[in-house]
């Protein structure tokens, strides 16, 4: 994200004073003159420095001595949004078990299928949550509460959590998601309502800005591997074998260069911020398949796009959906080879709605855990607007509207992109 875009003002908003002691014990409060630095580098810091200004830096996450609401009065409500993503029953159950236990809170409500169950309209009961309730659930994939794409009405949704009493509502999905619980905030700015809006960035893509890595992430690229491991086996059990993986990421290459990364079998990885041509492809595909007699390809669902002909549909949450570049590069490989009178055999995998649906692995679950968290340490002690994020390998607090202002990508230029091509050894395939 541009500096000039995000402004590297990072305040998160707060709803008043914190007069209630802190009823956790035995673990290390937060400051709140405790921060992270944006910038990593000596090069970036200085000039701050030289000028006497006090570099960018975020809000740390943790708990405070003293909090904004009282424990035994509040209610809480959590609500899942968009696609599922490994790791959305561990978060629902970290943030239960630490209202409930850290805290003594002894109402969390979970409301059901998205932004819908803050709509009477849809009739969807929101579920009451114990710490009987989600014991089990991160053994589980997808989210007990359902979830749903599309904007709802503001005013609508305050209605409902006011109706209830909820004074702390965690919202747990990507940056639609999190635009709809600003959207709840500013609603309940205008009443006079005070409620800590807290985000919980969910982004199978890993794609929302300032958040060095969100949830699911780790599973994905893992289970990912296993896909790249079938696709190698099957191309190098062939003659001129190719196997072909489809990986998630509409407009964000994470997935594809973490695993090609992971895999050190990735002879092509495709991505939407790196553009290629397919003839350049295809003769790189020959020379590959004379040295090698194999190949593998990695391409990201949103590669390509300006290569796919036809309109373009939208989904409920206004995301155009991307044309099937698996499907797209299958058929023009095949074609390819049929002109050259050349046999191959090609295997195309897509393992995206198995890779959704997984139960996150340990790494997720732990950091889950440590989000859920944080995320209720921020809620309990007032902070609003605000996405729980992880930057430099440390939880912090981040105000929506930078969060989502655009997405994070690749850097063709960057080190990411570099060390996938140094992994592959592909050409430019501009």
């Amino acid at each position: 994200m541009s500096e000039d875009r995000c402004h590297l003002e990072f305040a998160v908003d707060r709803l008043g004073d914190c007069s209630f002691e802190s009823p956790i014990n035995g673990v290390r409060f937060i400051s709140n003159g405790d921060h992270v630095l944006y910038h990593s580098s000596m090069e970036d810091i200085q000039p701050y420095l030289d000028s006497g200004r006090t570099p960018p830096c975020f809000e740390m996450a943790g708990p405070r001595e003293r909090i904004y609401f009282d424990p035994a009065k509040i209610k809480a409500g959590i609500v899942t949004c968009g696609g599922l993503c490994p790791g959305l029953n561990d978060v629902i159950r970290a943030v239960v078990l630490s209202l409930c236990y850290h805290y003594g809170v002894h109402e969390v409500f979970g409301f059901r299928y998205g932004y819908e169950g803050l709509v009477n309209k849809y009739g969807h009961t929101p579920m009451r949550l114990t710490p009987d309730r989600v014991n089990e659930i991160h053994n589980q994939g997808g989210t007990i509460l359902g979830s749903s794409r599309g904007p709802q009405d503001g005013s609508g949704m305050v209605d409902t959590l006011q109706e209830m009493g909820v004074e702390i509502l965690f919202v747990v999905g990507g940056d639609g998601t999190l635009r709809g619980g600003h959207a709840i905030w500013e609603e309940a700015q205008r009443r006079g309502f005070k409620i800590a809006v807290i985000g919980i960035p969910k982004t199978i893509d890993n794609d929302i800005c300032l958040v060095q890595t969100s949830f699911g992430f780790d599973t994905a690229v893992s289970e990912a591997r296993r896909a790249i491991t079938s696709a190698y086996t099957e191309a190098a059990g062939g003659r001129n074998g190719i196997g072909l993986v489809k990986l998630m990421g509409r407009e964000s290459g994470f997935i594809a260069a973490f695993s090609a990364l992971a895999n050190d079998v990735v002879n092509f990885c495709l991505v939407p911020e790196v553009p290629f041509t397919v003839e350049v492809f295809l003769k790189a595909l020959d020379d590959r398949l004379s040295e090698r007699g194999h190949a593998v390809i990695v391409a990201a669902e949103g590669a390509g796009q300006d290569l796919i002909k036809g309109p373009r549909e939208r989904d409920r949450s206004g995301n155009i959906k991307p044309g099937d570049i698996g499907s797209f590069l299958q058929g023009r490989i095949r074609d390819h080879y049929k002109k050259k009178g050349m046999d191959i055999n090609l295997k195309y995998i897509n393992p995206s709605y198995l890779i959704r649906s997984m139960p996150a692995n340990a790494r997720d679950s732990a950091f889950c855990l440590l989000l859920g968290q944080n995320a209720v340490h921020a809620g309990m002690a007032g902070r609003t607007n605000m996405v729980v994020g992880f930057w430099k390998n440390e939880f912090t607090h981040i105000p929506i509207p930078p969060a989502v202002a655009q997405r994070k990508r690749i850097d063709p230029e960057g080190w990411l992109w570099s060390a996938v091509l140094a992994a592959t050894r592909q050409p430019d395939l501009r």
